[in-house]
């Protein structure tokens, strides 16, 4: 039976016949979606238009509309029917008549109504009162009577929201949140609500509306197909269930997914959550939007009368090479050049998470079409701007969740693809597998202070799940997978293995600490022969609660983190014997060029600078693609005869000229027998944080007026801090300093774990010249956004400090850093 005949019969047959073509429409296998939802309006609009001419044969001034879901043509099998009954207020006692012989027979058929009868003043002051009504009256479509007056009433409400969008957005914008606040968030949910949870068909709405407004769009790829695909599983659940439900409950998931035509329920799910991602994703977008516009509106006349009428020049921040803040967000600058830097994607996402802002849709998509691959393995840079995104806390969540909607996600990290938007069915789980991945990151952040390897823990955290997206145990196929990701991404072979090791291994400390007797020692020496050594089981020790946090509330406790500790402890116990002395190592011979420069530092008394590019050779596993070595940076070699201040001076230096520290060594070097004296050596790995790198000259000039005061660095990087101040997405895990107990014979050795910003070693330097202490070696590696150093210091006759002393330098540096 065609359209026409389901029509037809429905018009002949009255209510009666409405039904019965109303569901041999629903029973059509050969038509479903949007076919079979416009079909469904043009019928129900067909049997309106029948009672509507009955009732009204002679009255003027009056018409029948649809608003809301049934005026966007969206009928789902239950869906209720919103009507509007239009009239110019001429006859009133007709228009009720009007309204019952319309409603009733609606109602007799079981169907749900929510109707009004309203003159356009009426309805226009609802409209004002109320921002649902306003939201249904802009979908308004004219189904029968008097079409001048329907089409008045949609000139004046789209006029109406148009003028007050400044006023309305806003409150939009707050029953957004609100709801979001009680439903939760669509793209995670076991059993959501395809309407009213976050990414949604109600959000779906929220965007026209906004679109309609004229004052910001949402993104338009992608969006229409995620809207139809709601609706598509809502009609599903609506024909399986019978009743007129939004809410996809796990008993109903297989029906629902059979009468769609997939594979299972989690198929579904999927995507369900897709699309749920991409309606949220753009939700983000506009609002974002919206409130940039209604602040520069706000802000314009002021500017505009302050500049005699000019127009002003957006503010633009340099945030890191290429990347720049602009109107709260953080965008391309004008010079970079995407086709050429393959490392622009991870290095603007880091510099957005670390300012806590949002990634501008343009940079995002331009990066995206632009970028070519990374080599294989990356680039060093590349491998630090990801550990600096997932140590950044809780905003690489939004900045992941950019860059994942324009597929850079997946063009950086393949095997990211198998784990996306792919369903957790356990309730102990709150997220999909992937967000809990980022999850996890952002809570290992939290202990980046308590691991000598911060990087190999938030890349752990980022991967220790990945084989859930392939058959059998993930925990084994996570480690195949996080063997090929870590050695592409360009971690060393000892790097590699420690990861394999915690991937494999990441459920075996709580599932050992609960289910196994302590006790046993044989229990503790299986755990310590898998982890292997004590580095390793510091990290597998944070992993685990990571793992369980960001899994859920019911996932950890005192009671388990106690047990844990208690494993931990024991293991380590075993590992000890065997642990080898991390910072007892004899240091090399001075090659012939630092020998050269110790002399001549001595000889003149002053400073000795060199600068050359530094290198790697390519990894064991691949080969650069040029067969060149990748460049690291710029190696700095400074010889200073030994003197006071000198650690705080030259790291003042360096951020004076805004030089990142990626390592450092210090160290003093004796000089060869025939002179007479010492010579501190230190070498230096940096690179410009944005721009090029300083001459030499320059940098010698400044060291030399720094170690005889004439230059004031601290005032230099005040001035610059207020002029310039950095901004932290959300506050770091505190410094932590810490004395490393018989760590070394000959000094003691003062730990430092910190948020790493451009004059950090300055501070840590300084401090320790105002404790008394001299500096007779140092340890500095910057791992991502993380400082982790070590200070080997002694008293002022040479000797190690005592316990309580070196305790009350550990204190005074911690607070200092606080501070």
């Amino acid at each position: 039976m065609t359209s026409t005949d389901v029509r037809t019969e429905a018009e002949d047959s009255g209510p009666s016949g409405y039904a019965a073509a109303r569901l041999r429409l629903l029973q059509e296998e050969a038509r479903s979606g949007p076919p079979r939802r416009a079909a469904l309006a043009e019928l129900t609009d067909d049997w309106l238009s029948g009672l509507f001419d009955a009732g009204a044969e002679g009255l003027r001034g009056v018409s029948l509309v649809a608003v809301g879901g049934y005026g966007r043509g969206e009928l789902s099998p239950r869906s209720d029917l919103d009507l509007l009954l239009l009239h110019d207020g001429s006859d009133q006692d007709a228009v009720a008549a009007l309204a019952d012989r319309i409603w009733y027979p609606v109602w007799d058929l079981g169907l749900a109504l929510d109707h009004s009868v309203r003159t356009p003043a009426e309805a226009r002051k609802t409209a004002g009162e109320d921002l649902k009504v306003q939201l249904g009256l802009l979908d308004a479509r004219h189904v029968a009577g008097d079409l001048g007056l329907t089409a008045g009433l949609r000139t004046a409400v789209l006029a109406d929201w148009r003028n007050q969008a400044p006023k309305r957005l806003p409150e939009l914008q707050e029953l957004c949140a609100e709801r979001a606040e009680r439903q939760g968030e669509l793209q995670y949910l076991l059993e959501p609500d395809l309407k009213e949870a976050r990414g949604g068909l109600r959000d779906a709405t929220a965007l026209r509306a906004v679109a309609a407004s004229w004052l910001a769009d949402a993104p338009r790829e992608g969006l229409a197909e995620a809207r139809r695909r709601l609706l598509d599983v809502r009609d599903a659940l609506h024909l399986t269930t019978g009743r007129a439900t939004d809410r996809l409950a796990l008993q109903e998931q297989d029906q629902v997914a059979a009468e769609l035509g997939l594979l299972d329920a989690d198929t579904l799910l999927r995507q369900v959550y897709e699309a749920a991602r991409v309606i949220s994703y753009a939700s983000d977008v506009t609002w974002r939007e919206v409130g940039r516009v209604l602040r520069s509106r706000a802000v314009r006349p002021r500017l505009r009368a302050m500049l005699g009428g000019g127009k002003p020049t957006a503010e633009r921040s340099p945030l890191a090479e290429g990347v720049v803040e602009q109107d709260g967000e953080v965008v391309l600058a004008r010079a970079a050049r995407p086709e050429r830097d393959p490392v622009l994607p991870l290095r603007a996402a880091a510099a957005a998470a670390q300012a806590g802002l949002p990634l501008s849709l343009h940079a995002v998509r331009r990066m995206a079409a632009a970028t070519r691959p990374l080599p294989t393995p990356w680039p060093a840079e590349a491998r630090e701007q990801l550990v600096t995104l997932l140590g950044s806390g809780r905003p690489t969540v939004d900045v992941w969740e950019a860059l994942e909607a324009e597929g850079l996600i997946t063009q950086l990290l393949p095997d990211w693809e198998r784990v996306r938007c792919r369903p957790q069915r356990n309730a102990v789980h709150l997220w999909t597998v992937d967000r809990h991945l980022i999850e996890t990151a952002v809570r290992a952040s939290e202990f980046t202070r308590r691991v000598h390897r911060p990087d190999l823990l938030l890349v752990a955290a980022l991967l220790h799940d990945i084989g859930k997206g392939w058959p059998g145990d993930h925990s084994v196929a996570g480690e195949i997978i996080a063997k090929d990701v870590a050695a592409r991404i360009g971690f060393d072979r000892d790097d590699v293995a420690v990861l394999a090791t915690l991937v494999r291994h990441h459920l075996l400390l709580v599932e050992t600490a609960t289910r196994r007797d302590l006790e046993d020692p044989a229990t503790v020496r299986s755990v310590a022969e898998a982890v292997g050594s004590q580095g390793t089981l510091e990290l597998l020790h944070a992993l685990t609660e990571a793992d369980a946090l960001a899994t859920g509330p019911a996932a950890w406790s005192s009671w388990r983190a106690s047990l844990v500790a208690d494993l931990v402890k024991r293991v380590a116990a075993v590992l000890s014997g065997d642990a080898p002395d991390e910072f007892e190592a004899d240091a090399e011979a001075p090659t012939a060029e630092q020998e050269r420069l110790a002399i001549e530092a001595f000889r003149t008394g002053s400073p000795v600078l060199a600068l050359r590019a530094q290198t790697e050779p390519p990894g064991e596993n691949e080969e650069k693609s040029s067969g060149e070595p990748e460049p690291l940076g710029v190696e700095l070699l400074i010889a200073v005869p030994d003197r006071p201040g000198l650690l705080p001076a030259v790291a003042g230096v360096l951020a004076v000229h805004r030089l990142s520290v990626r390592t450092a060594e210090l160290r003093a070097l004796e000089l060869p027998d025939a002179v007479e004296g010492s010579v501190l050596l230190l070498n230096w790995r940096v690179a410009a944080e944005y721009g090029s790198l300083p001459q030499a000259a320059r940098l010698r000039a400044d060291l030399v007026r720094a170690l005889d005061g004439s230059l004031d660095i601290a005032s230099r990087l005040a001035e610059r801090d207020a002029a310039y101040p950095r901004r932290r997405g959300v506050v770091a895990p505190p410094p932590r300093v810490t004395v490393a107990p018989a760590a070394s014979r000959h000094a003691t050795v003062i730990e430092v774990r910190a948020q790493d910003a451009p004059g950090l070693l300055f501070r840590i330097g300084r401090a320790l010249e105002d404790a008394e202490v001299r500096v007779r070696s140092a340890h500095v590696s910057t791992l991502g956004a993380n400082a982790v150093d070590a200070f080997y210091v002694t008293g002022a006759k040479g000797a190690p400090l005592p316990g309580e002393e070196a305790a009350t330098v550990a204190r005074s540096l911690e607070e200092a850093l606080r501070g």
